[in-house]
């Protein structure tokens, strides 16, 4: 069997004087049809293209050739149609068999077993299909569909230059609407800011696809690869956040990407299929994107969005087109657009004109997330279809809070915009101002606030706010941006810079919550497609069945804390035994470090989150081995309510101020104050003002939400009459009302507590 280089170049070398002759371009789609079913001794090539929104059937061998500009199919209608609306290869040995299958009698292909298709794809999106089918069932080989893909490349070219398709030719520089118009899309790094729309990359237009000197095309790759490096290199080098972060490490996994030997021998392997430099990497990339569609771990689908940043910079290099708009300068207050971003393109921009930054794509864990949290620049993600709602050059107020851009705005939209921004201001003054007050109520009760916290420069939070400590430092984060399982110095580094940073303050380790969403690649989990990953294989779980990953973060933790205090908390406990098993670990490396004659820390205290409801039937149980209890409600209301919290259509379904909830918490309060154990709760819930409220009229006195929140959290505690409110909270919760949102919203509004 020929490799699937040597197959596509036999092709290739025929298609060449094709695509050179002055002939028509039907008489060339034809010539192609002829010639790939010919080399891959397949009864039919058929050609469709995308016209009008409609798939045309444009040439063919071995249909009806009656059929040829009559069979039409709609995007997502039959193996053709969904080829092309899902970006996908099909390879079938029977093709009836399929559920998208739809049979056009016009074209007599019921004779016709086999089928494979792959699209021809042009600016991402495909505006054509290359199909091949034969009369006996089986599949093609692999080395025949990577001709048919390396070919689909070359037609891309063909139909451009003919303006067969739509999309082939220049696309609009502007969007289909002119108006003012919201946008929504998911919070990624908060903030707000105004500025004119610069899309990150302009598109690079591949002029030539078939190589004349395969040698030559060889060496100008190595050239840029080379280049490229240097410019990685030199961007790690320059970072202006200094080292030791976990956006260093980002940056450590990215030069990985760099200099992977695998991504420069498959360009190397399309190069000798006869494509140029710009058309092998180009082969290559969408490879890469038909992968990411096909990946439903979003860790996985980040690492693949860093090998394609690497790839648009590769591109750009080797053909010596237009840059970056980083590249080029910003010459205004800008907001970027883009489809995604690697980490190291935004370093790239002046940080005094970079005010925010909308993408297509992105996810709370992607590299650029983190690059950008670093940076302070808000970025808002998933904003389908940006790239054609937004013309370059628009004004866009960005309001990440909100989860929305406003794009044209109109004077009146400016306005309030201007209102809020000033509003938001002026609170995070009042805010900042109450850094040095501590959470007391009008009637003279202490509360704790503390925050959250999953990287190193988190930390800085604790002397920006005032909080009392770290109620939650989220431990997975660093095993989340490793490319491989960071070593235990690696941990220990992390763990004592935070305990040094933090100082005479708490800090409170969640041992590591990975698993189920937040997959990694290295671990080889059995696991790997669970119907309900949240509910699954994750957590404590996970780790106590991979006992020396838990090892390793124990040893970490128990060297980072020498001389001072540690503070563990397991996730996701549902059974006491669970935690006897977790304590029990730590205990045997504190007495294996102790043999040895290490320093160890001068206390240990273990404590548990309650996220799965079970938990709480076996309190008895479990608080005479604990010192602390934090409650995670975020899980813990997915739970209670069997409503997945990702889930669109259920988010905004159940509320916190449930009396579901708040009579579940409240059953809480009462054991661990009678088993001197501190409860907290941790989740997104007591950083909101009205909620919070409602926790602490539950008697409960310790909340850790994020730093943003603690302003607003100490504002309202301290307009707070506590006593009045449990008092009230338990008429409430006695006879719950329709609306207690409602309700405590308005004992709120008389009773003057600041809720802003």
């Amino acid at each position: 069997m020929p490799s699937a280089a040597a197959s596509a170049r036999e092709i290739l070398v025929r298609l060449h004087d094709v695509m050179a002759s002055r002939t028509a371009a039907q008489a060339k789609l034809n010539s192609v049809v002829q010639i790939v079913g010919e080399a891959m001794s397949s009864e039919v090539c058929s050609i469709y293209l995308l016209r009008d929104g409609v798939l045309e059937l444009y040439a063919t061998r071995g249909l009806a050739q009656e059929a040829v500009h009559v069979t039409k199919l709609a995007l997502g209608e039959g193996l053709v149609g969904t080829i092309a609306q899902e970006v996908e290869t099909l390879n079938l040995d029977e093709a009836a068999s399929h559920p998208d299958f739809a049979y056009k009698p016009e074209t007599g292909e019921e004779k016709f077993h086999s089928f494979a298709g792959v699209p021809i794809i042009r600016r991402e999106r495909a505006v054509g299909v290359l199909c091949v089918q034969h009369a006996d069932p089986h599949k093609y080989d692999d080395v025949e569909i990577e001709a048919l893909q390396t070919v689909a490349m070359v037609l891309s070219e063909l139909i451009a230059n003919a303006d067969l398709a739509d999309g082939g030719g220049v696309a609009a520089a502007r969007p289909q609407s002119t108006a003012a118009m919201r946008i929504p899309g998911l919070k990624l790094v908060d903030g707000m800011a105004s500025g004119y729309a610069v899309f990150h990359q302009p598109r690079i237009t591949i002029e030539h696809t078939v190589a004349e000197d395969t040698e030559a095309e060889r060496h100008r790759v190595y050239a840029a690869f080379d280049k490229m490096r240097e410019q990685i290199e030199r961007m790690a080098a320059q970072a202006e956040f200094g080292v030791g972060g976990e956006h260093d490490e980002v940056l450590q996994t990215y030069k990985m990407f760099a200099y992977d030997e695998g991504w420069s021998r498959r360009i190397n392997e399309a190069i000798d299929s006869g494509l140029t430099a710009e058309a092998a990497i180009e082969r290559v990339q969408q490879r890469t994107r038909m992968r990411m569609r096909q990946i439903d771990d979003p860790l996985l689908a980040d690492r693949m969005h860093d090998l394609e940043d690497l790839s648009n910079r590769l591109l750009r290099i080797v053909s010596g087109q237009m840059g970056t708009a980083a590249q080029m300068g910003l010459r205004q207050d800008t907001i970027l657009v883009a489809r995604n971003l690697g980490p190291a393109e935004l370093l790239e921009y002046d940080r005094r004109r970079l005010k925010g930054v909308i993408l297509e794509e992105g996810s709370l864990t992607a590299h650029v997330t983190i690059v950008a949290r670093a940076m302070g620049v808000p970025v808002l993600g998933r904003v389908k279809s940006v790239r054609r709602l937004i013309g370059e050059g628009d004004l866009l107020l960005l309001d990440v809070t909100e989860g929305n851009v406003f794009a044209r705005p109109s004077a009146a939209m400016e306005e309030a915009f201007e209102t809020k921004l000033e509003l938001r201001q002026r609170r995070r003054a009042a805010f900042a101002a109450l850094k040095t007050e501590a959470p007391v109520s009008k009637d003279g009760h202490r509360l704790t606030v503390m925050v959250n916290a999953g990287l190193r420069d988190d930390v800085a939070a604790l002397d920006v706010t005032g909080a009392d400590g770290i109620g939650l430092f989220r431990t997975e984060f660093q095993f989340l941006i490793s490319a491989t399982l960071p070593a235990r110095e690696r941990q220990q580094r992390l763990y004592r810079d935070v305990l040094d940073a933090a100082g005479d303050r708490p800090v409170i380790f969640r041992t590591v919550d990975i698993g189920g969403d937040k997959a990694l690649p290295y671990l080889n989990k059995e696991d790997a497609d669970e119907e309900n990953p949240a509910m699954g294989w994750r957590a404590l779980r996970l780790a106590l069945d991979r006992g020396g990953l838990m090892k390793v973060q124990a040893r970490a933790l128990i060297e980072a804390a020498a001389g001072r205090t540690l503070n563990v908390m397991f996730p996701m406990v549902s059974e006491p035994w669970e935690f006897d098993q977790a304590r029990a670990l730590f205990e045997t490396q504190r007495e294996w470090m102790s043999s040895r004659g290490r320093t160890l820390p001068a206390e240990i205290r273990y404590g548990a989150m309650l996220e799965v409801p079970a938990l709480a039937e076996q309190l008895d149980l479990l608080l005479p081995k604990i010192d602390f209890l934090s409650v995670g409600t975020n899980d813990l209301t997915q739970f209670l309510f069997a409503a997945d919290r990702a889930n669109p259509r259920l988010a905004e379904r159940y509320d916190w101020l449930s009396p579901a909830i708040l009579r579940f918490l409240r059953k809480l309060v009462g054991p661990t104050r009678d088993a001197d154990v501190q409860l907290a709760v941790c989740g997104e819930m007591g950083g909101r003002p009205l909620e919070a409220m409602a926790l602490i009229g539950l008697g409960i006195e310790r909340l850790s939400i994020t730093p943003a929140a603690v302003g607003p959290i100490k504002a309202m505690v301290r307009s707070l009459d506590r006593a009045a409110l449990m008092t009230h909270m338990e008429t409430l919760l006695a006879a719950p009302p329709r609306d207690m949102r409602g309700a405590l919203a308005a004992w709120a509004t008389q009773s003057g507590v600041e809720l802003a």
